[in-house]
Order: C-alpha cells, then structure tokens, then sequence
C-alpha cells in the first residue's frame, strides 16, 4: 500500500492510496512487510527445493541425503530420463489433450446453459435452474456415478475424464448471474433488427463477458488439469494415464520407477527423489505458463459484481 506524505509546520502527515485508511506508521510498515515477506517464504522455498532437487546431480543428492536448496551443478538428466522413456511424455500428451478438449466442452455447455437459463420466459427455466442448485445441495455417490459411466460405454475411454464433470452447477450460475445484469436494450434491439440468439450470444453476450467466461475455463483448465480420482476409478491402461494420476502413483504413492520407464533402459537412473522432484515441476509448469497470460482477466473476472452503483 503506497503512502503520500505532506510536511506542514513541524508535522507530517501521511496518507494511504485507499481512500479512508492510514498508511500507519513506519514500525506498523515493517511489521507487515516481514509478515508478507514471511508468507513468500513459505510459498517459495519448497517450490526452489523441488525445483533445485530435480536439477541436482546424483552426488549431490546423495551427499544431502533429500532435497537439495540449490544445485551445485545443474543437470536435465531427471528430465531426460522422463521424457524419453515414454510415461511421462505420454501422460502429458493425455493431460493436455483432455484439459483443452474438457475446457472447450464444459465452456460451450456453460455458456449455452447459463445462456438460455438468463432469458427470461425460457422453456424450463425455473425446473432447470433448481435442477442445479439441488445438485450443489446433493452430490451423487462414487457407485451410481461408476455404474451411469459403465453404462454408457466410457470405461477406459479418455471421455470418462471429460463427460462426468463437462457442467459445474456453480460455474453455470456465476455465468447465469453475469448475463443477467447486461442491459436487456442491447438484446432487445439485436432482436428488432432480426438477430437469432445464437447471433446475439456469440456478437453482442460473449464479447461484453470475456472476463467471466476467461475465469470460469481457468477454473474449468485447473480442475481437468489436477484431476485423477476419475483416471484412477475408470482408466485400467496405465498407457492413458494422465500425469496427475502418474504423480499421484510414483510421487504420493511413492512407487518405484522401473528401467522401462525412462529414457535408456540400460542406464543408471537418477536419484529416485530427483526423478519425483521432476515430475513435479512438470506437472506445475503448464498452470504457471498459462496464469499471466489470464491474469488480468482473473482479477476483473472475480470483481463483477462485488460493487454496486
């Protein structure tokens, strides 16, 4: 928080750049700058730790006896060792494609749901809308949910990881409540010049909402992404595994990772806490890539609403 500071005759006052509120004084200043600084600490250093770890080289790992603070000299065996053996890489390549093809799915039947729910006079409107406030209020158990995905066929396919979850009630209504406030004039006049409503959902709804619609697929991104309960329950190939359920098996689980896993199968491999530490990183990578680009959108996104005039 910046402060102004005005020198009168033998007095100084200061002023916060938030209108109502003081800068407080230097020793309150500090007080909260190591408190923040504190906080950074506790994000950062097990993030450089893991990081640091998957660079170290096997000496140096072995010397410490566990993660490693700062590598003495850097090395992408861990990596190597990953990516070229095939699980992992692969894992990715399955990761990815269903975080894309999931976010695009559950944003289209979003939009179009929340879209249609937002009309008002729509067919269904009012059942439908309590349909998904009960099903925030009752969330359907692991057994009925694995018999409706075996019935339909889905077991062992990359659409068990898409279909059960495309719709989030929640997003739908957040979505629902941003339509609702945009000026009904600016419908109503598309509608008067002849528009469909689908023209006027992708020309005139979808342009004025780019903030909401870019947090609700960050939220739609970051939860196919981090998923693997679902893999774990429906996929039996460990060849369609997605890399959070290959995290969760070699990582959490702390399974051994096998010579016919990596890269060269005649090679010694890595230190088994560099080859977790790797796999690691490269399950953050993707999020931290993608989160600046949206930032700006996410920080608009999550204020509609929240100030009335």
């Amino acid at each position: 928080m910046s402060t102004l500071s005005t020198v009168g005759r033998g007095s100084t006052r200061s002023y916060s750049a938030i209108p109502g509120q003081s800068g407080g004084s230097p020793w309150w200043r500090s007080v909260k700058f190591l408190v923040l600084l504190v906080c950074v600490a506790l994000v950062a250093i097990p993030f450089l730790a893991v990081l640091s770890t998957s660079l170290a080289d096997t000496a140096q790992i072995n010397k410490t006896g566990g993660f490693v603070v700062w590598p003495d000299h850097p090395t992408l065996d861990s990596y190597r060792a990953l990516l070229g053996g095939g699980l992992v890489s692969r894992a990715m390549l399955v990761s990815v494609g269903v975080t894309v093809v999931g976010t695009l799915v559950s944003l289209s039947a979003s939009i179009s749901l929340a879209y249609g729910l937002s009309r008002p006079g729509s067919f269904g409107q009012k059942p439908i809308l309590l349909l998904l406030v009960f099903s925030l209020l009752f969330v359907p158990g692991l057994i009925p949910s694995y018999l409706v995905v075996k019935q339909l066929g889905l077991i062992n396919s990359y659409w068990s990881l898409i279909l059960p979850t495309a719709v989030n009630a929640f997003n739908v209504i957040v979505l629902r409540s941003f339509f609702t406030s945009l000026p009904g004039e600016l419908i109503d006049a598309a509608r008067i010049d002849g528009a469909s409503e689908w023209r006027i959902l992708t020309r005139i709804v979808l342009p004025l909402s780019k903030a909401s619609v870019a947090v609700i697929g960050l939220f739609y991104a970051v939860s196919y992404w981090n998923a693997f309960f679902n893999a774990l329950i429906y996929i039996n190939q460990s060849v369609k595994w997605p890399l959070q359920l290959v995290l969760q098996t070699y990582v959490v689980n702390n399974a051994a990772i096998g010579q016919g896993q990596t890269a060269d199968p005649a090679a010694a491999l890595p230190p088994t806490v560099a080859l977790q530490a790797a796999i690691l990183v490269l399950s953050i990578v993707p999020i931290i890539v993608i989160y600046p680009f949206l930032q700006k959108h996410l920080t608009k996104g999550v204020m509609i609403g929240a100030v009335k005039g």
